[in-house]
């Protein structure tokens, strides 16, 4: 059975939330220390370690701000489940990796109706892109991606890939025993899958830009 939240704890959960929503970023514990009135990190770590017993939210070791709310959290709180904005990648000729190089938490619109957001956990990210390959499938520069860790692939799907080179956006081709990644505009030529050259990322599950 699960245990209920006391009103402190939830206090503590709240002060991560707003923290994460005001800046972006999760707090320090000298951050939520403040936000609760206690004297000491002890104090706080107190709370940090109920709330990831129980599920609310998860902590990255050695990180002064690797605090993360879990589904759970925010249902709890009954706010949007937020997600990380991870960098950038290329639609068009292949950009830096964004790996490693989070940026800060975005909330996700209320409104988003998406069956597979709706099923997905904590394995979502967002990137923007830049460039006009993908135009034909109404992505745009700038334009904001979410985007879910999978391990399987299907022919036709939006993908995120990486190379040495950096990341690019493009649509996984499988046909026969051919494997590219396709550009949706056509001015970019497509690019063969080299086996051990390309990884995915992901695959981009929604457009947030286009979301009304």
């Amino acid at each position: 059975m699960k245990q209920s939240i006391t009103k402190k704890q939830k206090e503590a959960l709240q002060a991560v939330y707003e923290s994460i929503k005001e800046s972006g970023f999760p707090p320090t514990l000298a951050d939520l220390r403040e936000k609760l009135h206690v004297a000491s990190n002890q104090s706080v770590l107190n709370f940090l370690s109920v709330l990831e017993e129980r599920g609310y939210l998860q902590r990255e070791k050695d990180q002064a701000r690797g605090i993360k709310i879990l589904n759970l959290g925010f249902k709890v709180l009954g706010k949007e489940k937020m997600v990380p904005l991870v960098g950038h990648s290329a639609a068009g000729s292949y950009v830096e990796s964004f790996v490693d190089t989070f940026e800060k938490w975005v909330s996700l619109p209320s409104v988003i109706a998406n069956e597979e957001v709706k099923k997905s956990k904590d394995d979502v990210f967002i990137i923007q892109v830049h460039g006009d390959s993908m135009v034909n499938v109404d992505i745009d520069d700038g334009d904001m991606l979410l985007v879910k860790e999978s391990k399987e692939y299907k022919s036709g799907d939006i993908v995120i890939a990486r190379t040495e080179d950096g990341t690019t956006v493009k649509r996984f081709i499988a046909d026969g025993g051919k494997r590219y990644l396709k550009p949706e505009n056509p001015a970019y030529q497509n690019i063969p899958i080299i086996p051990g050259e390309i990884q995915f990322q992901g695959k981009v599950i929604l457009n947030l830009s286009k979301v009304k």
